[in-house]
């Protein structure tokens, strides 16, 4: 059996998608496992800490320069401290608005490497040769260009939903899912995610709210559409780092 890496999940925004990403990351294990012609065995998962801290909304806090309690910066740095402390050499952060705080978290953190959701898509979908790409996600996500960037350094485009369908978006992450509603959740993911195939024709979507993916499991609707988890992709990329060697 090979040895493993202690590795760290930042979660807590919100809480349903930080258990998720466990879930996810278990999954990955066990792949990696699988892919090294070894069985599956609890005894053979890595040790990994999941910290289910409260962080204050990330959208929200881009909109305001001001520092105080409302911003996510601190509690994020207490919980990365924290996973450092019990020996985490990799962490992944459960959300996607807030790598928005990335290069500040790993600034104070060198000794860990912080991954980084946008661009382990971004190199997943260049190295599948994808064709065109559209996101849905968050203001904040939108308002930072954290795809946009992480897409374009990869040799991506980045297709972006109309203002109206980023607030139906909105809608169905803070009033469907965060709220527990997951009908309402899938029938306002659905439908932003069925009308960017109808205007684009075939598009790669990138699912980039961890709340998205949530609210679309096992939605008939959707079931043509080339959908993204990027929270799926950073679980595979977590599970790397704790199996190597």
């Amino acid at each position: 059996m090979a040895s493993t890496n202690v590795v760290g999940i930042l979660g807590g925004m919100g809480p349903a998608a930080g258990a998720d990403f466990v879930r996810l990351f278990v999954q990955a294990c066990a792949q990696q496992m699988r892919a090294r012609g070894e069985p599956v065995r609890d005894q053979s998962f890595p040790e990994h800490w999941l910290a289910q801290v409260p962080v204050p909304d990330r959208t929200d806090a881009l909109d305001s320069a001001e520092t105080g309690a409302h911003q996510p910066l601190e509690p994020m740095l207490q919980a990365l401290g924290r996973l450092a402390a019990l020996g985490s050499r990799a962490v992944a952060i459960a959300c996607n608005t807030a790598h928005a705080w990335h290069s500040r978290l790993q600034e104070r953190f060198p000794q860990v490497e912080l991954l980084h959701m946008a661009r382990e898509v971004a190199q997943h979908l260049a190295a599948q040769g994808a064709g065109n790409v559209a996101l849905m996600a968050t203001e904040g996500t939108y308002r930072v260009r954290l795809y946009e960037h992480a897409l374009a350094e990869a040799g991506l485009d980045c297709l972006v939903p109309l203002q109206e369908e980023r607030r139906i978006i909105a809608r169905g992450i803070f009033d469907g899912v965060k709220a527990g509603n997951m009908r309402l959740a899938e029938e306002c993911f659905s439908q932003v995610a069925l009308q960017l195939a109808e205007r684009h024709g075939p598009v790669t979507i990138i699912m980039g709210c961890t709340e998205v993916p949530l609210g679309l499991q096992g939605s008939a609707a959707v079931a043509g559409l080339n959908l993204v988890d990027p929270a799926q992709i950073l679980a595979a990329a977590l599970a790397r780092r704790a199996y190597r060697d």
